[in-house]
């Protein structure tokens, strides 16, 4: 059974770039900073992939950037991972857990997770609202600066990630 590709960020120590693994291939980014000017210029990263590790930080701050890349906010197991025994985490528990995220009301998204940190003076339990309610309080609320456009994308992303993987067919 084919699982919903992922996307997530890697880096290389060595070499001190950062590598996204997009649909199941590999992107290096030409400098150390993750945005869109970066993704506009990247390559196909063909260098031996053992010593690529998951980066701790999947949120992306560029909000362009931010809707083209859905990645996840990873559970603090696979943090620092090489990448096969991350593809192997995904291959056997990735759809379960990312399902019993989204069956919780959780928000597993990055970006989600980032920009409700970041927006919010308060912060919600992500364990008592659901992804609709999520979309509702972002339109609710004095937001400060941001405006609500910002945080409905990540709810509109949500909403589809959620309708992706609950509604997958068997």
């Amino acid at each position: 059974m084919l699982l919903r590709p992922i996307d997530a960020i890697f880096v290389h120590p060595k070499q001190r770039v950062y590598v996204v693994y997009y649909r199941g291939e590999l992107w290096q980014l030409p400098r150390m900073k993750i945005d869109d000017r970066s993704w506009q210029n990247k390559r196909l990263y063909t260098d031996d992939s053992s010593g690529l590790y998951l980066s701790i930080h999947q949120a992306i701050s560029d909000p362009i950037l931010s809707q083209k890349l859905r990645t996840l906010n990873l559970p603090v197991a696979v943090h620092g991972s090489t990448l096969p025994r991350f593809e192997a985490w995904w291959e056997t528990h990735g759809f379960k857990w990312l399902k019993d995220k989204l069956m919780k009301g959780q928000s597993p998204l990055a970006a989600h997770q980032a920009s409700v940190k970041s927006i919010d003076s308060q912060p919600i339990s992500s364990s008592n609202v659901s992804p609709a309610e999520i979309g509702e309080s972002n339109h609710t609320g004095n937001q400060g600066d941001v405006p609500a456009i910002k945080k409905d994308v990540f709810a509109e992303m949500l909403a589809e990630l959620t309708d992706e993987v609950l509604h997958q067919p068997l």
